[in-house]
C-alpha cells in the first residue's frame, strides 16, 4: 500500500507488525501513526522503504547493505537527492550519505557549498545581506554505535518524507540543505544485525533473558577494531571517522545532530545537557541557540505524547563526540538518546511494553524537528556560524617540534590538519622543551586562524573545572597524548613560515650499504615496525642494552640502548635482502639507519657482545572475548594488526586453559575482569611465562595478574570517605571520587627495556583509582612510578590525589624464563595516544630481553 494513500498519515514504514505465526492466525498490528503537519500527499514516483527493501522499517532490523539500496533508490527517483560516497570501514563496508534540497538548489550545489565555506574562511566577507539569502546546512547523523539500531531506521524514512513529501516539505528544502549519514558504524550494526535478525522466531518476544536481547562479546556498539566511533570525531585515528570528517568539513554545517540509544527504563533525551558541565571553549551563542531549538524538539514530542527530558544528564564537554564536536566548529551539535528496546519489543518496568517502531518513531519526529528548527533560525544559525571564526582570533601560537619524537609530532600535526587546521613550517630558531630548534624543524600553528578555539581546545592543559563530574574523560591534551614537544608562545610574529601539508618523513640511511651491521634507532615510532619486517624474513637483530659509540658515515655517534643492531653476513637472511628491507624501513618506517664497516667499537660493547641478546620473533596471541575488556582487546589489536603488520592471535579468555599456549611467545592481557580463566588455566599461563612466555597485562589484566600472584604487586588501598553526606549528595560526592580520564607525570627507569626510546618522563592517560604499590624486594622492578606532582592536565580529587605519588605505574619481572610487564594505564588509548603506545610495543616486542 502507498504512503500516500493514508491521507497525510506518514505511516513512512514505521509499523511494526508482528508476522503472521499460521495462517489462521491474524497478524496483531502494532502500528504507530506519525503524521507530519504540514504534508499533503507523498509523491508516487518515490519508493517506499518496504517497495525497495521488501519489508516494513520495524519488522526487523534493517542490514547495512540494505540501507545503502534504499539510499541509492530512493536518489535515482527524487530531483530532490543525491547519493554520496565517504569512505569505507576496516571490514570494505560503503559509507553512504544523501544530499538533499530543493531540485533549484541541487542545481547550484557547488556554489551553495563553496558560499557555505566562506563562513569559516572568509567570515569578514560575508554580509548579513548574504547571509539572510543562504540556505542553512543541516548534517542529521545516526547509529553511531552499531546496536543503537533505530536511528539508521529512522534516517531511511526521514529520507522518504524528504524525497517524497509535497507541501511544507518543499517550502524547507528551499532554505536548507539537509546531510544525511544514515549509517555512522557499518560493522557494529552488521554485527548487532545478523544477531538480532538470527534470534528472532515468528513472533517477537519481549523476555529480556531472551538471546535476541542479550548479544555475545562485544556486542555491536563498537567497529571492527572495538572503538568507541563516537569518541573519534577530533582525533579522527580510525578509518571511518576520516572519511565522514574529511567530507563533514567540505559542507561545515551549522547544525549537526546525533542520533543515540540508551537504557530502555528511560524515555527521550535532547540536549542541553547539565549545563555546569559545557566546555568553557564554546560560545555563549551556541548554547542559546540549543536551547532555542530543544523548543522545537518539545513541540514535536509533546505533539505525538512521547515523554522526554533534558538538562539532567550528559555533557558538551569532549569534543571528541558527534554532538559537542560542532560546537568548537562554528555549529551547533545536538545529541538525541532514545529509550532503546534492542529487540523488536522489550518489556520495561517504567514504560511498559517498549517497541522497535516507537524508538524509530521518536527518532524520526525529532529529525524533522530538527530540520524545522534549521530553517526557522536560519539566520541565527549562519550568524553564529560566520561570527564564531570571525571573533574567535587570537596572536599566539604552539610550536611544534620535529628534530626529536618526529614521527609522533607529526602525526599531531596530521590529526589537527583532519580537522582542517592550518599548520606551518618554522621560518626562524624556537625554543622548545627547554632546547633550541632551528629554522625548518619546527611546526607552527597560529591561534589566529580559523580553526583557532579548536587548535586552543585540542591543544591546551586543563586543572580547573566548574563540575567534578564528567560523562566522558575530563582532559585530551593532544601534545601530551601524541608524546610530542611542543611549545606555547604569546606571539607568533615572523615565527610561521611556507604552510606544509605534514606526511610521515624524516628517515634516513647514513652511510651506504653496510658492510658489517647497521644500526637502527629506537626513538623513531615506527621502529618496532622496522623490528618486525627484518625478523619475519629471518633476520636476527641484536637489542643493545648499554649506550655506546660507533663510526657511520665517516663521523663516530653516540648510541643509546635499545639501538637494534642489524647484521649483514650470517644474518639468517641474504646480505640483499638485509639491505633492501633497512632501504625500506628507512623509507616507510621513517627511522634512522647507519651503516658500519666494523663491529668493532670505540666505548661500550662490540657489536657482537653477548651481553646484547637476539630479539625473538614476537608470536602474539591476545585475549579478546566475554571477560576481555572490548575497548582494551581492541585497541592493542588495530595497534598491533593495523599500524605494526603484526600478526595477533585473538583467543577467548575462557580457552586459555586448554589452548596450546606454547605457539605463542608474547600473551596481551588488556583491560578486563577475566572471571572466565580459572585457577587451572591461571597454573597453565604461568607455567607458560616459566618456559620463556612474556605476559603483557594493562590495567584490569595487571590487576588479574597482580592477584594471580604473576606479579607480587599489592594494591594500594584508598582511605575511607567518612564524610557524612546528605542523601541527596551522596551520588555526585561518589561520581567525584572517580578518575575521569586525567594525564599523569611518570618517572621511568630509562636504563630497562620496558622503557627504551622514552627517556626518564612520559604522560600516561589514566580512567581509574586503582593503583599499585611500589616495590617487591627484589622480586620485580619499578620501571615507572607516578611523580610527586603528578597531575599533568584533568581532573582529580584531592583524596585520590594524595595516594597518586610513588604508586606503580610500570613494572617487570622475571618469572622462571619468562617474564611479566604490568601496565597501569591504558598505554594506547583511543588509538590517539601515541605518546605510550610504545610502552605496549616495548613489551612486545623486547619484553625477552629483561
Amino acid at each position: 500500500m502507498r504512503l500516500a494513500s493514508l491521507l497525510a498519515v506518514l505511516v513512512l514504514s514505521v509499523a511494526a507488525a508482528q508476522p503472521q505465526v499460521a495462517a489462521a492466525q491474524p497478524a496483531v498490528p502494532l502500528a504507530i501513526d506519525y503524521a507530519v503537519e504540514g504534508t499533503a500527499s507523498y509523491d508516487p514516483a518515490v519508493p517506499t522503504p518496504g517497495e525497495v527493501l521488501g519489508f516494513t522499517i520495524g519488522e526487523r532490523h534493517t542490514r547495512p547493505e540494505e540501507v545503502v539500496r534504499y539510499v541509492e533508490a530512493v536518489a535515482a527517483a527524487s530531483p530532490r537527492v543525491e547519493v554520496g560516497f565517504h569512505g569505507e570501514t576496516y571490514e570494505g563496508r560503503r559509507l553512504v550519505h544523501a544530499v538533499v534540497s530543493s531540485p533549484a538548489n541541487l542545481a547550484r550545489i557547488g556554489e551553495i557549498q563553496a558560499q557555505n565555506v566562506r563562513l569559516s574562511e572568509a567570515p569578514g566577507s560575508v554580509s548579513d545581506a548574504e547571509l539572510a539569502r543562504m540556505p542553512a546546512v543541516v548534517y542529521q547523523g545516526y547509529s553511531v554505535h552499531g546496536d543503537e539500531a533505530t536511528g539508521t531506521e529512522a534516517a531511511l524514512v526521514y529520507l522518504y518524507h524528504l524525497a517524497a513529501g509535497q507541501g511544507g516539505v518543499a517550502e524547507l528544502l528551499d532554505d536548507a540543505v539537509v546531510l544525511i549519514d544514515p549509517m555512522l558504524n557499518p560493522d557494529g550494526r552488521d554485527r548487532f544485525v545478523d544477531w538480532a535478525n538470527g534470534n528472532r522466531g515468528g513472533v517477537a518476544v519481549a523476555d529480556d533473558q531472551d538471546r535476541e536481547h542479550n548479544q555475545p562479546w562485544p556486542r555491536g556498539r563498537t567497529n571492527h577494531y572495538l572503538f568507541d566511533l563516537n569518541r573519534d570525531w577530533l582525533p579522527t585515528e580510525l578509518a571511518e571517522s576520516r572519511g565522514r570528517m574529511a567530507w563533514w568539513h567540505t559542507w561545515r554545517p551549522q547544525v549537526s545532530t546525533d542520533h543515540h540509544e540508551m537504557g530502555g527504563e528511560a524515555t527521550f533525551f535532547f540536549q542541553p545537557g547539565i549545563p555546569s558541565r559545557n566546555n568553557p571553549n564554546t560560545p555563549q551563542t551556541t548554547l542559546d541557540l540549543t536551547a532555542d531549538i530543544a523548543d522545537y524538539h518539545a513541540a514535536e514530542l509533546d505533539r505525538i505524547g512521547s515523554l522526554y527530558y533534558s538538562r539532567e544528564s550528559f555533557d558538551d564537554f569532549y569534543y571528541g563526540k558527534g554532538s559537542t564536536y560542532p560546537d568548537v566548529n562554528g555549529a551547533v551539535g545536538i545529541l538525541f538518546e532514545q529509550a532503546s528496546s534492542r529487540a523488536l519489543e522489550v518489556e520495561t518496568e517504567q514504560n511498559g511494553l517498549l517497541t522497535y517502531a516507537f524508538g524509530v518513531r521518536n527518532q524520526l519526529a525529532t529529525s524533522v524537528s530538527t530540520l524545522r528548527a534549521a530553517v526557522a533560525l536560519r539566520e541565527r544559525l549562519l550568524r553564529n556560524a560566520r561570527d564564531f571564526y570571525r571573533d574567535g582570533l587570537d596572536d599566539g601560537a604552539y610550536v611544534i617540534a620535529l628534530d626529536r619524537r618526529r614521527t609522533r609530532a607529526q602525526a599531531l600535526a596530521q590529526a589537527l590538519q583532519r580537522s582542517r587546521v592550518r599548520v606551518y613550517r618554522s621560518a626562524r630558531e624556537v625554543e622548545v622543551a627547554g632546547r633550541r630548534v632551528p629554522a625548518g624543524e619546527a611546526l607552527v600553528v597560529p591561534l589566529d586562524q580559523p580553526q583557532g578555539r579548536l587548535v586552543r581546545a585540542a591543544m591546551e592543559r586543563t586543572l580547573e573545572y566548574g563540575d567534578s563530574l564528567f560523562y566522558d574523560v575530563s582532559t585530551w591534551t593532544f601534545p601530551l597524548a601524541y608524546g610530542a614537544d611542543v611549545a606555547e608562545v604569546d606571539r607568533a610574529g615572523g615565527l610561521a613560515g611556507e604552510p606544509v601539508e605534514v606526511a610521515f618523513d624524516g628517515g634516513r640511511l647514513v652511510g651506504g650499504a653496510a658492510r658489517t651491521a647497521y644500526l637502527v634507532r629506537w626513538d623513531r615510532y615506527f621502529a618496532p615496525r622496522t623490528l618486525r619486517r627484518l625478523q619475519d624474513a629471518g633476520v636476527r637483530v641484536r637489542l643493545a642494552t648499554s649506550p655506546f659509540s660507533a663510526a657511520a658515515g665517516g663521523v663516530a655517534r653516540d648510541f643509546e640502548a635499545g639501538t637494534l643492531v642489524v647484521p649483514v653476513q650470517n644474518a639468517g637472511a641474504p646480505a640483499d635482502s638485509v639491505h633492501a628491507i633497512v632501504r625500506r624501513a628507512v623509507a616507510e618506517d621513517h627511522v634512522e639507519a647507519f651503516a658500519l664497516a666494523s663491529g668493532y667499537t670505540p666505548t661500550g660493547n662490540d657489536l657482537g657482545s653477548r651481553e646484547w641478546p637476539v630479539l625473538r620473533p614476537a608470536r602474539v596471541a591476545l585475549l579478546a572475548g566475554p571477560g576481555a575488556s572490548p575497548y582494551g582487546a581492541g585497541e592493542a589489536w588495530h595497534l598491533l594488526s593495523e599500524r605494526f603488520g603484526q600478526r595477533v592471535s585473538l583467543l577467548e579468555p575462557e580457552d586459555v586453559g586448554r589452548a596450546d599456549l606454547d605457539r605463542y611467545t608474547v600473551l596481551v592481557m588488556a583491560d578486563g575482569s577475566y572471571a572466565p580463566i580459572d585457577s587451572a588455566a591461571t597454573a597453565r599461563v604461568e607455567a607458560w611465562v616459566r618456559d620463556g612466555g612474556t605476559l603483557v597485562a594493562t590495567e584490569g589484566g595487571a590487576r588479574w595478574a597482580a592477584r594471580a600472584g604473576l606479579l607480587g604487586a599489592e594494591p594500594r588501598p584508598a582511605p575511607p570517605d567518612s564524610t557524612d553526606y546528605l542523601y541527596a549528595d551522596r551520588d555526585a560526592a561518589r561520581g567525584a571520587q572517580a578518575v575521569g580520564g586525567s594525564i599523569f607525570d611518570v618517572a621511568l627507569d630509562p636504563t630497562h627495556p620496558l622503557a627504551y626510546g622514552y627517556g626518564d618522563r612520559v604522560a600516561v592517560f589514566k580512567g581509574d583509582a586503582a593503583l599499585f604499590e611500589p616495590g617487591e624486594g627484589g622480586a620485580g622492578v619499578d620501571v615507572g612510578v607516578f611523580t610527586d606532582e603528578p597531575v599533568l592536565s584533568g581532573y582529580i580529587s584531592g583524596r585520590n590525589l594524595e595516594r597518586l605519588p610513588g604508586a606503580a605505574a610500570l613494572k617487570a619481572r622475571r618469572v622462571g624464563r619468562g617474564g611479566v610487564a604490568l601496565l597501569d594505564f591504558d598505554p594506547a588509548f583511543r588509538a590517539f595516544w601515541r605518546g605510550t603506545d610504545g610502552l605496549l610495543l616495548n613489551a612486545v616486542y623486547l619484553g625477552g630481553a629483561f
